[in-house]
C-alpha cells in the first residue's frame, strides 16, 4: 500500500446529476463555501438547457474533510431531494483497488504497472487474473498477487464464479487484452466499473486476425477503444479512442507494434479518468471532463 501523498489531502470531488434549471451552480457554491471550502476546479455540461440534464463536477480543498464529510453528505442528501439530483463526494486521498485481467499479451498490463507506480494513475493493483500462467512472473516481479483462473467451454461459469470470489469487491476491474467474453452477471457485479480496451478495426475486421486482415486491405489508421463493459459485447460507453498513422510500407507486425503502443495509452488514460471521477455515463455515451 502506497503511502499518503500530502497533495492530495483534504482534496474533495462532488459529481453532480440533475434536470438542468437556474440556480444549481450557485446553491452548490454556496454550499461549499460555508463550510469554507475552496473551489479550485469546475467542469459542467448540460445535454439541452431548456429541460436536459445537467452534469458538474467540482473539485475542492477543504481542511480536515473528512471531518466535514458526514455534515456534507447530509446537506447533499436534502438538496437531492429538492433539485431531484444524484451526486457523488469522494476524497482525492483515497486510492481505488483495480483487479486487472489477462491472457497472454503484457503490454497494457506493463504500462498500467509503471503508471500507478510512478503516481500517474492514483490506485492500487489489487491483484492479477489470468485464465493462463504466461504473465504471471511480471505479476510477482511487480509484487502483485498473480491468479490463475482456467477457462473452458464447459468451466466457464464455474471459472468466473471463481474469478469473482478471488477479486472480491474491488473499486474497479480492468480486463487488459483478456480474451474471454464475460457475462452479464459478471458485468452487474461492476455496473459502470469494468473497463475494456480492444483495437478500433471492428466492426469491418473481425476474427482472430485483425491486423491482418487490416494489413491485405490496406488500412492507413491504427487504434484503439476503451469502453465500459456492457452485456452487449464491445458496445458499452466509450470513454477514450486514439489513432496512430501507418502507410504502405508497414508490415503485419508493424502494425501490430503501432496497436499495442495505442492501446496502451487509450487504456491508461481511461483508468486515469476514471479514478479521477472524471467519466460520467449518459445512456450509450459517456461525460469525459478531462
Amino acid at each position: 500500500m502506497s503511502a499518503p501523498d500530502a497533495r492530495f489531502t483534504d482534496v474533495g470531488r462532488l459529481v453532480v446529476r440533475c434536470p438542468d434549471r437556474p440556480g444549481i451552480v450557485a446553491v452548490l457554491s454556496r454550499l461549499l463555501a460555508d463550510v469554507g471550502a475552496n473551489i479550485t476546479d469546475s467542469q459542467q455540461h448540460s445535454s439541452d438547457p431548456l429541460g436536459g440534464t445537467f452534469t458538474l463536477r467540482l473539485e475542492f480543498v477543504l481542511a480536515d474533510l473528512a471531518a466535514h464529510r458526514q455534515h456534507l453528505e447530509g446537506a447533499l442528501s436534502l438538496l437531492a431531494r429538492q433539485w431531484g439530483m444524484t451526486w457523488r463526494l469522494t476524497e482525492a486521498v483515497h486510492r481505488p483497488t483495480i483487479a486487472v485481467f489477462v491472457s497472454k499479451t503484457d503490454h497494457v498490463l506493463q504500462e498500467l504497472i509503471y503508471r500507478v507506480r510512478a503516481g500517474d494513475i492514483r490506485a492500487e493493483i489489487a491483484c492479477v487474473v489470468s485464465n493462463h500462467r504466461d504473465l504471471e512472473p511480471v505479476a510477482v516481479s511487480a509484487g502483485l498477487p498473480f491468479h490463475h483462473v482456467p477457462v473452458t467451454a464447459e468451466t466457464k461459469a464455474q471459472a468466473e464464479a471463481a474469478a469473482l470470489e478471488l477479486i472480491g469487491d474491488v473499486d474497479l476491474v480492468v480486463l487488459a487484452r483478456y480474451m474471454q467474453i464475460v457475462s452479464p452477471e459478471f458485468c452487474a457485479r461492476f455496473p459502470e466499473r469494468l473497463i475494456n480496451i480492444h483495437h478500433s478495426f471492428l466492426p469491418a475486421f473481425v476474427g482472430a486476425n485483425p491486423y491482418q486482415a487490416a494489413h491485405d486491405r490496406g488500412v492507413k489508421l491504427i487504434g484503439a477503444t476503451a469502453h465500459y463493459v456492457t452485456p452487449e459485447l464491445d458496445a458499452g460507453p466509450i470513454i477514450e479512442q486514439e489513432v496512430a498513422r501507418v502507410d504502405h510500407r508497414a508490415t503485419v507486425e508493424d502494425m501490430r507494434r503501432v496497436g499495442r503502443y495505442v492501446e496502451r495509452q487509450v487504456l491508461a488514460q481511461a483508468v486515469t479518468w476514471h479514478v479521477e471521477d472524471r467519466v460520467i455515463v449518459e445512456g450509450p455515451r459517456t461525460i469525459v471532463f478531462a
